[in-house]
């Protein structure tokens, strides 16, 4: 590919930041060609919503389902486990380069298969270089142009950073763009404070008129201690399976290994996550408060028995305050 020459790079960039500062195009209102289940999995960053998304989807694969996996963690990691380890080129980085290069996106350059399932990742900027909410918005709107409402997939699997503070994350719930969410926590308070996010963010935008709820709660790493199935009982959200904390589970992770086979030791705890996300029905969760979220585990583990003690002016400076005049004028009452 020749090196663009200057005033091409200066128009490239105009470009550029003019679609930047146009608002998101709607979401697509025309009625789908087939009928999908959009999903999106939500959880907090390294709590193994890629394990468990990988595995899951290979699973429903071999069950004869038609599924497509889509990466939306900037990290781009979702893929990776499907694929061995390999990195998989992203929609974001992709479609810059072929803008560049004044070429279409096709759907092989973004998109790869491995034993019937069907994979990409939509990618995110550079570090420090944008926002990684907006590269979501920006990812969405390229699949949409690439036809992603005319495909016909059984499931449409789609992993999310549990940080729904941030407007592109909370998409799918915001726009109606699934028609249920999972979230995969364990039982540790980060996670589970997360799931709890996700699950208010859920009812936000119902009491908006959203039709997006929440199907369960999927514990990876699950110890036995209970947080985490006590925090969904409280939630009022079913646990669609429970990942035991096995060194066998996570050697196999660590050397990007599919463990969610038929016939595979680990194949019937699979095949009972695939029949209970497929039919769990979406719910209004009943996010819990910030105390309810402490009171799952014990007050030494989260720090309750610390008492909040105010700060003196004293403190703040490291020496006496003398007590200046007030210039507040005060009127005398007749």
């Amino acid at each position: 590919m020749s090196t663009p020459a200057p005033a091409q790079t200066v128009q490239f960039v105009q470009r550029l930041r003019s679609e930047a500062a146009q608002d998101p195009a709607p979401v697509s209102t025309t009625a789908p060609t087939k009928e999908t289940q959009i999903i999106a999995i939500y959880g907090k960053g390294g709590i193994g919503k890629s394990f468990t998304l990988a595995n899951l989807s290979y699973m429903m694969a071999q069950q004869g389902k038609k599924v497509l996996l889509i990466g939306c963690d900037p990290k781009s990691d979702t893929t990776s486990l499907l694929f061995g380890g390999k990195a998989c080129p992203t929609i974001i980085e992709t479609s810059s380069r072929k803008k560049l290069a004044g070429e279409p996106v096709a759907i092989g350059d973004v998109c790869f298969k491995r034993d019937g399932v069907f994979a990409m990742e939509l990618g995110g900027p550079e570090v420090g270089r944008g926002c990684g909410g907006r590269g979501i918005i920006h990812g969405f709107e390229t699949l949409e142009k690439l036809g992603f409402h005319d495909w016909g997939f059984d499931y449409v699997l789609l992993d999310f950073l549990g940080d729904v503070v941030c407007g592109g994350f909370g998409l799918p719930i915001a726009r109606d763009m699934c028609q249920k969410v999972i979230v995969v926590a364990s039982n540790d308070l980060q996670s589970l404070y997360v799931a709890n996010n996700v699950c208010s963010a859920v009812e936000y935008f119902r009491k908006l008129g959203g039709n997006v709820g929440v199907a369960g709660v999927v514990i990876n790493k699950d110890d036995g201690t209970g947080e985490a199935a006590a925090f969904a009982e409280r939630a009022g959200i079913p646990v669609l399976a429970a990942i035991p904390a096995h060194e066998d589970i996570r050697r196999k992770s660590a050397s990007y290994e599919i463990i969610g086979k038929p016939g595979g030791s680990w194949g019937p705890l699979f095949e009972g996550l695939a029949t209970n996300v497929a039919e769990a029905p979406p719910q209004r969760p009943k996010p819990l408060s910030q105390d309810e979220l402490l009171g799952l585990f014990s007050s030494s583990a989260v720090g309750r028995d610390v008492v909040l003690e105010p700060a003196s002016e004293v403190d703040m400076t490291g020496k006496a305050v003398e007590a200046k005049p007030s210039l507040e004028v005060i009127y005398e009452t007749v």
